[in-house]
Formats: structure tokens, sequence, C-alpha cells
């Protein structure tokens, strides 16, 4: 189902769309009808029936999608969710470019596709870890082994006994970059790792956990071009990308991409204090500026191993399926499976995220679910994946067998679409059953 966007109108403060309730902030244009904006790959979607599963359930779990979309926060969101290694959905609503809250009326609209590639954001930790857990299976690195024994420089200030496996679990006490440092800095490795090394600890290592939302990619890397003599783009490469047969999945994406990759906007109420505070301190910067970085052709080009690896929603799925495969991926093996083992066991239990400012279970590189409920929804504790700027989400789920990964280009830190995720959730709880306790 593929159409062309003809019409819409711009909804104000309260105003709504199929009685589905207030809109709250700076909204994008919504279709008279969805299906102008929808794409279903259907050469890949199987027959739910084949996987255990209802056609109406399956229906459902796109209608809570679409639900998603009529927020309004959210130009362009594509899915991919795959049970017991099958595809049930591999759709796109939407536009990829063109129909921000603030894009020009003679703009032209690019719909969204299942094949548009975005930005993970902070789901590409989740593959700088794993590339990490690679490196352990190779015997190159100890991920207990502390980062100045591969990086002597890195030790000054008290660092030295930070481990890899506590930057990975967000507890090395370098949580952020200093205070004022200019955000074409990220872009500028060499800069960033100097600044590291020259940085003091925060809090104590080890007992505090606070999220690292840029620092700690670039802390891997280093280590892992000092072990491996290879650029961490070289390593994901030939390790990952290739291997699993991705067209994209890389940091930052080819000049000649670039274009076709989906704009992130800045949507709902603009936050002020203290959630602004909060965004500034884990992200460095504001909304708005955010959204300015992101779209940057320089930002596009660069490699942050904690923030920009760029794919479909399909590729991120594909990698977690592969873990889900205890590292196989159509009959290859890309990893060991006591490398998944070790890249999704919980490390501590569930623990107040000083940078996050609320509960969160970690692993060694990704976020953990949890019972009665978790960030992966309902009865997830066994759920392992990670999310990417509030509204990306990627995970694995064992007992449900399924692999999800949802893409969403708005980012509202302050707007009504929190309950429709919520439903997304409960919806694949409801019709994607557990088969296996783990």
């Amino acid at each position: 189902m593929i159409g062309s966007f003809e019409t819409g109108k711009r909804f104000n403060l309260f105003s709504s769309l199929n009685n589905k309730g207030p809109r709250l902030g700076n909204l994008i244009h919504l279709p008279d009808s969805l299906s102008e904006v929808t794409t279903i790959d259907r050469t890949h979607e199987v027959d739910p029936v084949g996987v255990g599963l209802t056609t109406e359930g399956v229906e459902s779990i796109w209608r809570s999608v679409e639900d998603i979309y009529k927020t309004g926060t959210h130009p362009g969101i594509s899915l991919s969710v795959r049970r017991q290694g099958k595809v049930i959905l591999s759709r796109a609503i939407g536009h990829a470019t063109g129909n921000g809250p603030h894009s020009s009326g003679g703009e032209a609209k690019v719909l969204m596709r299942p094949a548009t590639p975005v930005c993970f954001f902070s789901a590409s930790k989740a593959v700088t870890a794993f590339l990490m857990h690679l490196l352990n299976e190779d015997k190159l690195i100890n991920l207990h082994d502390p980062v100045s024994f591969y990086a002597p420089e890195f030790g000054a200030h008290g660092k030295k006994n930070i481990t890899i496996h506590q930057v990975l679990s967000h507890r090395s006490g370098v949580p952020g970059l200093p205070a004022g440092v200019p955000i074409e800095t990220l872009w500028n490795n060499d800069e960033v790792w100097k600044l590291l090394c020259d940085s003091k600890l925060s809090m104590h290592r080890g007992d505090k956990l606070a999220y690292h939302a840029l620092t700690g990619g670039y802390i891997l890397e280093r280590v892992l071009q000092i072990v491996t003599g290879k650029t961490i783009q070289q390593f994901l490469d030939e390790r990952v990308r290739k291997p699993m047969g991705m067209k994209y999945f890389q940091y930052g994406i080819d000049d000649e991409h670039a274009q076709v990759v989906a704009e992130t906007c800045a949507t709902g109420f603009t936050p002020v204090f203290p959630v602004s505070s909060l965004i500034k301190r884990a992200l460095g910067g504001s909304v708005d500026t955010i959204e300015e970085v992101s779209n940057d052709f320089r930002f596009k080009r660069a490699v942050i191993p904690a923030g920009n690896i760029m794919g479909t929603a399909e590729e991120m799925g594909n990698f977690f399926q592969m873990l889900l495969n205890d590292g196989v991926w159509e009959g290859k093996r890309v990893c060991q499976p006591i490398t998944v083992k070790r890249l999704t066991q919980e490390h501590g239990a569930i623990q107040f995220d000083r940078t996050l400012m609320m509960p969160m279970r970690y692993s060694a590189g990704l976020m953990l679910g949890g019972s009665p409920f978790g960030i992966w929804g309902r009865k997830s504790a066994a759920s392992f994946g990670h999310i990417g700027l509030i509204n990306k989400l990627c995970w694995a789920d064992p007992e449900r067998d399924i692999s999800v990964s949802l893409q969403a280009t708005g980012v509202p830190f302050l707007a009504n679409n929190i309950p429709s995720f919520v439903r997304f959730m409960n919806k694949l709880d409801r019709h994607c059953p557990r088969d296996k306790v783990i």
C-alpha cells in the first residue's frame, strides 16, 4: 500500500484526529488517510499463522504503531518485527523528509519506507558493545582489564583502574564530556580522546550507575583501534555488516546515501527546567541543537561510536535476531554463543541511573527488561536491547521469540506520545505469547 501525501492539516494545541485525544506542542501535518503515507513490504512479511500468531493480532500491533503516528510527534516511523525468525511486520508510515513541524510548504515530501535508513543514535551502543565482546572472544582483550592497560594515557587523574567492563555497564565514573565542549568536537575523535584522558572522575567508579551518553563509545573505540590496528568502521564492516549482508549499518553514512537518511525533528513542547537541564547533562545540548546537529552532513560523515550508526529498521532488527539466534545469521556464525551470553547477562540488580534519573537494569552493553514490568514491557526480564534518542526501540525477547526494531524520527521529550508507546508494547505482549520461560 503506497501513496503520496496530497492533503493534510496542521493540528494546533488541542486538536485531534479520530477522537484519539489532544495533540500537544510542535507537531507534523497529518494526512486525511493513513493509507496515503503507509508502505508495506509484502514480499518479506509471512503468514502470521505459520509462527503461532493470528492475522488479527499482527494487524492490531500495526494499528498501535498507527496510533503512535497519530500523536503527530513523529514525521516517520519504520518497523521490523520477527517472530521465530520470520518477518511478520515490515512497514513504514509517514515521511522521511519534508514533513517536520517547521517544514516549508514548498518542500518536497518523501515517503518513509521500510528501506529508508535512519540514525539509531544511542542504540548504536549495543553494536559497539558487541564489537568489544567480539574482541574478548578473539582473546585480544579481557573485559575486566583496565582501559589503561591498553591505553596508559587514560589512567591519569585517578582513572588507572577503570575497566572496560565498567565502561560498558555505565559505571566508569566518566559519564559525560567536560562542560562547554563545542558540539563540533564530537566528530574530532582524537580531541575527544584527549579530553577524556585529561578528565577527572565525576563520581566513585564501579558502584555508581550513570548512563554514558557519548563518552563510553570513544573510550571503547580507542581500545579497539589499539588492539586490532583497524578503525572501528573497518572492524564493524568485517565482522558484522558484510557477514550479515547489510547495505548500510555503519557509523555515519557514505556521501552517496546521505540524502536518503530520514531527518530527525524536535517535536512536542520545548523542554524547560528541570527537563532541559537533564537533557543537556545527558546529551550535551538542547533538543533544537540535537535536531540541528543530527541533520548536519558533518555528523553523517563522522564516526561517533556511541551515537551515529545508520541503517534501516530491518538491519537493526536483524542484528538483534542474530543475538537471539545465539550468534548465527542465515547459517553463518557471527559470534560464539558464550559471547551472546556475556553481552546479555545482567550486571548488578536494578539501580537508580544518575544520568537518566530513573531505575535501570544493564548488562555489559545492553538495557535489560524487568518483571512485572520493565523497559521492554510486561514480564520482560529476559529481554535485552537498547533505546536510541528516546523513541528508537530495538530489542529481542527470547521468551516470546521476537526481535523488534521500531524507528521513530521525532524527538518529543515533552509530549503525549508515551501512552501510545506503552500500548504498542502491550499489543506485542498480548499477541505474541511467551513460548518458554528463560
